[in-house]
């Protein structure tokens, strides 16, 4: 046995491999509605929007927008990029973020956002048990002689890519709509799938400073199907925000944002509330900008997470923290979230879009 590894918790890494990969073949050809199969897709991106706690679809006015709503991207007078690195619950889970986003014309913006979260280094178990008498492999946990040939271990990752398309239209000065279209790829081991998916978003200004924007994602319900002949079918998320900018305040503004999702994954037990198979969760922000140079920021997040958050402007370069805690409790509390995002504006005239 090596050393120092207590056998119990080796029993336990074989069962949680064995049993997730296992599963994956188990169901031949079936087609069935994943509740939380988009689920590392509603994150959430960007040190901005995250410091509010996610209350960004009635915000959406830069380049994250594509994720938020994608009826927002036309908010953008120049080209923006924007990057962001995660590692959540420590080191565990590595996720990043990279998108640009292209003014076109007087009415229109083009973007492209790319998500990825992976836990790489994951242990496989599958041909490493083996009896300790015979040396032969065995599946039989519970052999009083088994035991892990650490030779026989090897490693694979668990990624999880999203990739959004997006388009944006100015349809009236005071009305803007947009769309993505979604590619997913999902790959464990030698297991992969791809999918496909298309989110619709809204953005309305009925008088000034107030904005209401509506995103409904995975609008078709998207399909992610798997080379082992399952299908997972991701039910569409129906996210509602407003938010209202006080203006005039040490030269810069306060915006306090509210966001409500409607889910329909019958998520009884983690979601906020729920009325049948409808679930909902709230978020909520603050954003508070001093002389359009600092920004500090708090929230409250779907997943019960307060948060807090504070921005730099520099010349054409936004920098953005938010900083997140999964629980109050020492002896069950997860490792603190930070996230960190870049955001780049090309502020010159040649970039700036046609018409204003």
């Amino acid at each position: 046995m090596h050393a120092g590894v207590p056998f119990n918790m080796l029993k336990k890494i074989v069962l949680f491999t064995t049993s997730f990969l296992i599963s994956i073949t188990s169901i031949n050809a079936q087609t069935v509605f994943g509740k939380y199969a988009g689920e590392f897709m509603a994150i959430g991106i960007g040190g901005r929007p995250l410091g509010m706690g996610g209350a960004f679809t009635g915000v959406a006015d830069d380049v994250t927008a594509g994720y938020y709503n994608p009826a927002g991207l036309v908010n953008i007078n120049y080209p923006q990029i924007a990057l962001m690195h995660s590692e959540q619950f420590g080191n565990l889970v590595n996720y990043d973020y990279g998108a640009v986003a292209i003014p076109f014309q007087n009415d229109m913006s083009f973007g492209l956002s790319v998500m990825r979260l992976a836990v790489d280094g994951i242990p496989d178990t599958r041909n490493a048990l083996i009896d300790g008498q015979t040396g032969q492999l065995i599946t039989d946990i519970n052999n009083i002689y088994a035991r892990l040939d650490y030779s026989r271990i090897t490693e694979f990752s668990n990624q999880d890519w999203a990739f959004y398309l997006t388009f944006s239209k100015k349809q009236w000065d005071d009305f803007y709509w947009g769309a993505n279209v979604k590619i997913i790829r999902r790959d464990i081991a030698e297991y992969g799938a791809t999918g496909i998916g298309f989110d619709i978003g809204a953005l309305w200004m009925p008088i000034e400073n107030l904005t209401i924007g509506g995103n409904l994602q995975d609008a078709t319900t998207t399909l992610v199907a798997w080379n082992t002949g399952t299908n997972e079918l991701i039910s569409p998320t129906l996210k509602l925000g407003t938010s209202y900018r006080i203006t005039e305040i040490l030269g810069g503004y306060i915006m306090p944002a509210v966001d409500l999702d409607l889910r329909f994954e019958d998520r009884r037990f983690s979601a906020q509330g729920n009325l049948g198979p409808v679930s909902f969760d709230a978020h909520a922000g603050l954003e508070w900008n001093i002389k359009n140079l600092v920004y500090v920021r708090g929230g409250y997040s779907d997943v019960k997470q307060f948060t807090v958050g504070a921005g730099v402007k520099l010349p054409k370069l936004n920098i953005d923290y938010s900083f997140a805690r999964f629980s109050q409790s020492e002896l069950d509390r997860l490792p603190d979230s930070h996230r960190i995002s870049l955001t780049l504006t090309l502020e010159e005239p040649r970039f700036l879009r046609t018409g204003i």
